[in-house]
């Protein structure tokens, strides 16, 4: 513990992504997610449902809105953990992507060329068209393995109607050196209400929940991140229960998984707001392997919510809420209706 401690609090004080102690110094990197709000191109998908995001459309999405929402983006996905680090994620989890081209068209803009990202998305059947990837700097994981795992869910009033939602991706890879597995996550929306469609989200915990416990069967000692925006909060049953998330890291036990986003729920922290509450959708839950205290390679150090001034409404009504891109019919000039999050992973360098 008096090493942990030691360690802990020489990281707080880094700025850049790595630390002396004597003869040791430590590599730390950012993971992270971000909900992007319906980052979608301009050209109508005759497939899907994205006639609104289009120049005729009732979003007016024209080519240099969408120029705005790039830049936008990219300069959150470039700043998330930089304090720290020193540089942009090494991976980051995005959710509400319409295709790969809009992805290839983000990492393309000047904020993160220089980070090199690669991109793993699949298209997922989600009626609205949206995704959820991966991106990750090429430097500095490499993957190895990945697939998009369908979730099956049907209404609860008519057993033989599908309700088409997003995939959960799995990536595994080496993050210098060290393998990773990480599950991108948007699970169902409270579209009907939270008590009316809490059985889907916790279909999808089910379906999170069996991808771990097969990469647990794997390798008992999986380093495993599982993040996403839930549509639940750290103590709904989703997470809680069918998940199995812990909020006490003292009590992870073989196998199990830590969530450090519960905590922050408990103080009042959020990631979205509606009608002057908070809540916690967005969260980054951890194997318990990523919380052992042998620094040789890549372990957990802390959580947080990426809610920088910028991020949040300047003023009125929504005042602190976050800013969001679009709203009362037209573009703000915001980012997202959610706050990105992240952890940070370090290692001790030889």
């Amino acid at each position: 513990m008096k090493f942990r401690s030691i360690v802990f609090g020489l990281i707080c004080l880094i700025t850049t992504a790595m630390v002396a102690q004597g003869q040791k110094s430590y590599k730390v990197n950012t993971i992270a997610f971000y909900n992007v709000e319906n980052l979608f191109d301009t050209e109508d998908d005759p497939i899907t449902y994205d006639d609104d995001r289009t120049p005729e459309g009732r979003d007016h999405w024209t080519e240099e809105i969408y120029a705005a929402k790039l830049a936008n983006m990219a300069k959150v996905i470039a700043d998330v953990g930089r304090d720290v680090t020193g540089t942009a994620p090494a991976l980051i989890g995005v959710a509400e992507t319409e295709n790969r081209k809009v992805l290839e068209d983000l990492v393309n803009q000047p904020e993160l060329l220089p980070y090199d990202y690669g991109i793993i998305q699949f298209d997922s059947p989600d009626r609205r068209g949206i995704d959820v990837a991966l991106l990750y700097q090429k430097a500095l994981f490499t993957p190895t393995n990945y697939e998009a795992i369908p979730l099956l869910i049907y209404d609860n009033e008519d057993r033989d109607k599908r309700i088409y939602t997003r995939d959960q991706l799995v990536v595994s890879g080496m993050l210098d050196g060290d393998l990773i597995h990480v599950i991108v996550n948007h699970w169902p929306s409270r579209s009907g209400g939270e008590a009316r469609s809490r059985y889907k989200r916790v279909q999808a915990a089910e379906l999170n929940k069996s991808i771990i416990d097969s990469l647990h069967s794997a390798d008992p000692y999986a380093k495993i991140i599982t993040m996403g925006d839930l549509n639940d909060d750290p103590t709904n049953k989703s997470v809680k229960k069918a998940l199995g998330a812990k909020a006490d890291r003292d009590k992870v036990g073989p196998k199990e998984l830590y969530n450090p986003m519960e905590a922050m729920f408990k103080k009042g922290l959020g990631t979205l707001a509606y009608r002057d509450g908070w809540n916690l959708f967005d969260q980054i839950i951890l194997s318990d392997a990523l919380l052992e205290e042998d620094y040789s390679s890549y372990r957990y150090y802390k959580a947080e919510i990426y809610n920088k001034a910028y991020l949040s409404n300047p003023r009125g009504r929504y005042k602190g809420y976050p800013y969001r891109s679009f709203a009362n019919g037209g573009f703000t000039g915001g980012y997202s209706d959610h706050f990105p999050v992240l952890v940070y992973l370090i290692k001790e360098m030889n």
